[in-house]
């Protein structure tokens, strides 16, 4: 299969590499350093024990139209970065080409496929004006939850932290000819890719502690291991995420774990920085929108009081317009 990667970070690297080696085509859309140290010596991969796979016969360009219509075009940037991309993004379809969405939380398409009394419906918080929907046709659409973790660490070369699990899913529910042969494609390079009945369910599980744990330590400079451990942010977390279950229950979600089995597994990662952390202490925007402000919609939508969803989203705002008009960042330092 042809494949684009549409971010060529941690995430996508590692997806990119894996599937060039098991020998499907692969091309990634990329920019400066990391464009230039792709095409002169492909992509490296550094594995969990040490050691290292070299894919030499990807390719990168910076402009979606020069690599052309693709089989699967893989999402793998943040969910306030995909209106960015656009409508260059365009250049890499074909009538059958399939987008496969590797973004944490709530999904511009959500309501795509989703019957019932908001199906077609569009969420303003992760699609202010209709701008994506407009130019990727829902069709297209292929769900994803991301499981693994993986960095950059230098310009064509991703060190993998953990894990090799991709949930794929239909937006239908469906069980396609084209997730079977994505899915397939996955395997063959080596991952775990279930096809999953229910794609929003997986959506919530991993949404259900972004949307507590990534603002919560954002506003705290707090680790996950310290953030489960110290009471009230605890108790914080859990209040969030009860209040987010009773949103994704009045939209048809059923969770297969409990609150406390949710809480019991970020606690133990341990001792780790979430993504808006990172975010923070680098002084980059926030992945906001998607992992809290949908869900603050979702509950608008619903009739659902989410009141400490709605206070947390409202600091973690404050603090993202204030980090980003003063240009800075913020990370506590030892007196």
């Amino acid at each position: 299969m042809k494949f684009a990667v549409v971010g060529a970070g941690g995430i996508g690297g590692y997806l990119g590499t894996r599937l060039a080696l098991a020998g499907e085509e692969v091309t990634f859309i990329a920019r400066n350093r990391n464009l230039e140290a792709i095409n002169a010596h492909g992509f490296r991969l550094i594995r969990e024990d040490g050691s290292e796979e070299h894919a030499a016969n990807v390719r990168a360009v910076q402009q979606p139209a020069d690599a052309g219509p693709q089989d699967a075009v893989l999402l793998a940037v943040k969910a306030h970065q995909v209106a960015e991309l656009l409508p260059a993004l365009r250049g890499l379809f074909g009538p059958a080409t399939m987008v496969v969405t590797l973004i944490n939380g709530v999904p511009w398409w959500y309501f795509h496929g989703l019957a019932g009394p908001y199906e077609g419906r569009r969420l303003e918080s992760v699609d202010p004006g209709g701008v994506i929907a407009s130019h990727i046709e829902p069709e297209r659409v292929i769900g994803s939850v991301v499981y693994p973790a993986a960095e950059l660490v230098a310009p064509g070369v991703v060190k993998l932290i953990e894990g090799n699990r991709f949930t794929l899913g239909e937006p239908d529910g469906s069980r396609s000819a084209r997730i079977e042969a994505l899915a397939a494609a996955f395997m063959r390079a080596g991952f775990k890719a279930p096809v999953s009945k229910d794609i929003r369910a997986e959506i919530w599980v991993k949404l259900w502690g972004n949307l507590s744990f990534n603002p919560i330590s954002a506003l705290t400079q707090m680790t996950l291991e310290e953030i489960c451990r110290f009471a009230p942010t605890r108790q914080l977390a859990a209040a969030m995420m009860s209040e987010a279950q009773a949103v994704a229950e009045k939209l048809g979600v059923r969770f297969k774990i409990s609150l406390e089995q949710r809480i019991a597994g970020a606690e133990a990662v341990g001792a780790h920085k979430t993504s808006m952390l990172q975010d923070v202490q680098a002084g980059r925007a926030l992945e906001l929108a998607a992992l809290v402000g949908a869900v603050v919609e979702l509950a608008q939508i619903t009739g659902t009081p989410v009141p400490h969803v709605a206070a947390v989203h409202a600091a973690t705002l404050g603090l993202a317009h204030k980090l980003a008009r003063d240009g800075a960042r913020l990370a506590l330092q030892p007196r």
